[in-house]
């Protein structure tokens, strides 16, 4: 159990890092850029969900690895063990739609409740950052 705790530790640990890194980054640099101030947010939105895309393709690479590994437990279902089983159920899961065709068995279990709940926290951290990204340049000319 102490292993699931660090393994998921170091997943989310790794997607926050990622998530502010992109914020971080947009927020440098949309101010700087030579573009009509409403193309901003654009380009805001596209990094955002950029950040999301890598976080999930995270989550599905543990998902991958440790469905081979002996005692983490799996995933069943409409599952085939590739990667991109692994990417659609994590797409699933960090969004919290869970079509439920593919259900996790064992300790991924874990991983996948704290998948859903970092992919909220981050979602709701996007939508904050873009609120405060129109304010910013909604109303410039």
């Amino acid at each position: 159990m102490i292993a699931a705790v660090l393994v998921n530790s170091f997943v989310v640990v790794l997607t926050v890092i990622v998530h502010y890194e992109f914020l971080f980054r947009l927020t440098q640099l949309l101010p700087k850029m030579k573009v009509r101030h409403r193309f901003r947010i654009v380009l805001g939105v596209c990094g955002a969900l950029t950040a999301h895309a890598l976080e999930v393709w995270i989550f599905a690479f543990a998902y991958y690895f440790l469905n081979g590994v002996g005692g983490w437990g799996q995933l069943q279902g409409s599952f085939d063990g590739s990667l991109a089983d692994c990417v659609y159920f994590s797409f699933t899961t960090f969004t919290t739609l869970g079509f439920g065709d593919i259900q996790p068995v064992g300790t991924l279990r874990y991983l996948t409740g704290i998948e859903a709940l970092t992919g909220l926290v981050l979602i709701t951290w996007t939508a904050s950052f873009l609120f405060v990204e129109m304010q910013r340049f909604w109303n410039r000319k």
